[in-house]
């Protein structure tokens, strides 16, 4: 497994670096016979540390955990235990769609843009229907089953996630409703 082990404005010392490595590597592990990588990244909030790890699986799913701790080496710790913990909430599940799965997961290339705020008094109308983009990014749309999307929404922790469906060859979207439900668009195809 690659790591990828940073610190956005803080010195990452090589004792840290093999913490991370042998403590992450025996909590995935057990889980996941081939993770590809993991990205951790250590950062300052006023008075503590943040570790936010993300890893990437064989299975074409990706595992995220956040925690925040006073020590950097706690912080690392809580993080961790999270993601075991996500792991091992999932592992039925990762192990019986990788045994149907015999190839990793198809990506599919998409541009993604973040869009201008739109800021306006209350009789303003605005100039232009028009938004203005403020950044343009490669993004990646995975094929999978609806079950294997709905889990890869959760490990990630995301709102929504868009996939395309590999039992009908389209664009789906699952995404957390407000009653704490789960949400599926399945739009048909046209006649």
């Amino acid at each position: 497994m690659r790591y990828q082990i940073s610190g956005r404005q803080i010195d990452i010392g090589a004792a840290l670096q093999t913490h991370v490595e042998e403590q992450l590597s025996a909590a995935i592990t057990k889980y996941s016979d081939n993770p590809i990588d993991a990205i951790v990244i250590f950062s300052r909030d006023a008075y503590e540390f943040v570790c936010e790890a993300t890893v990437h699986l064989s299975t074409g799913l990706t595992a995220k955990a956040k925690a925040s701790a006073t020590e950097i080496y706690a912080a690392f710790d809580a993080c961790c235990e999270k993601m075991d913990k996500q792991m091992r909430r999932y592992k039925r599940r990762l192990k019986d769609h990788h045994k149907d799965r015999s190839e990793p997961v198809e990506l599919m290339g998409a541009a993604s843009y973040i869009l201008a705020a739109e800021e306006q008094t209350e009789d303003a109308e605005p100039e232009t229907l028009q938004p203005i983009i403020i950044a343009e990014m490669e993004t990646k749309i995975p094929s999978l089953s609806v079950g294997e999307a709905v889990m890869q929404m959760e490990l990630a922790g995301a709102p929504v996630l868009i996939f395309r469906n590999e039992s009908k060859d389209g664009l789906n979207v699952v995404y957390r409703r407000d009653d704490g439900n789960i949400g599926w668009i399945d739009p048909q195809t046209g006649n």
